[in-house]
């Protein structure tokens, strides 16, 4: 298994910054977030999801593509994925990310999956999603970019079960699930092993991160109100060398890209090198031990 990092988790560093961090840190592939920025947004203090420095702007064109192409070149790592935040249905924008990643040699888009919110029923949401999914499948195979549906909770694919639903009886060379135990977290969770046993040939790639339940507050009558936080990579539920050892159970042999929310680093370099030291320190025992 390889190491990568989504952008969206080095949000004060320039592209150009990240991948010399990366490269640093013993890391072998980035995975572009890819997002409009407003001119509002980009001058607030750096942030994960709002003024991000490591983010494609759609709006750069191909200056912009190369330029993020270059600093992970420039480095020996791989453009591994350009990873928007599409909506399922949207086949014109799908298309659109489809071209920028195969202008920038990647091998992964994330695709659209249908939120679930109550306000609509599954039956609707699921019928949405995989009318879409059909569709960007076909887009896949033109561009020759494998689409990922990520697992992901308050979506109707927040657990492998869902996901696998959602995909199934698609080409598995042009759509794949994106597996994120951390997410499962929050929702979906499932037995690691089993889970990956499940997506079978859908197991795409793999996020790294962590998270936890805590009590928020205790109501007048004694009951409990409980939330779920980011933390991290050591801190959390996930057990990491558990979710190794069943990775390697199953044969896979993909990239694990790190995604941390944790606020524990300051500094996004410290967390590249801590993921480098901790993950690829569980890769390098041996599986008997793991």
């Amino acid at each position: 298994m390889k190491l990568s990092i989504f952008t969206v988790a080095t949000p004060e560093l320039e592209p150009e910054q990240l991948a010399e961090a990366a490269a640093q840190a013993g890391l072998h592939g980035i995975e572009w977030r890819y997002k409009m920025t407003s001119a509002d947004t980009a001058q607030e203090a750096p942030s994960f999801w709002g003024n991000n420095r490591c983010t494609i702007n759609p709006s750069g064109g191909l200056e912009e593509l190369d330029r993020f192409k270059r600093a992970a070149d420039r480095h020996g790592l791989v453009n591994l994925s350009v990873t928007p935040y599409l909506k399922a249905g949207d086949l014109e924008e799908t298309e659109r990310v489809l071209q920028a990643a195969q202008y920038m040699d990647a091998a992964y888009i994330r695709l659209g999956v249908p939120g679930y919110d109550r306000s609509q029923s599954f039956t609707e949401l699921f019928e949405l999603g995989r009318t879409y999914l059909k569709d960007a499948e076909k887009l896949c195979r033109k561009y020759g970019i494998k689409g990922l549906v990520e697992i992901h909770h308050g979506t109707i694919a927040a657990s492998a079960s869902g996901a696998r639903r959602l995909v199934e009886g698609l080409d598995p060379n042009a759509v794949g699930v994106l597996f994120d135990p951390g997410n499962s977290v929050h929702e979906g969770f499932e037995n690691y092993r089993m889970a990956l046993e499940l997506l079978g040939p859908y197991l795409a790639h793999v996020h790294v991160k962590n998270a936890g339940w805590h009590v928020k507050e205790t109501t007048g009558d004694g009951s409990k109100d409980w939330g779920c936080m980011w933390a991290g990579l050591k801190d959390g539920m996930v057990p990491w060398r558990q979710v190794i050892a069943d990775l390697i159970s199953v044969g896979y042999d993909g990239y694990l890209g790190v995604e941390d929310f944790s606020g524990q680093f300051s500094d996004s370099s410290r967390m590249l090198n801590h993921f480098s030291e901790y993950i690829g320190g569980l890769l390098a025992e041996k599986p008997s031990d793991v």
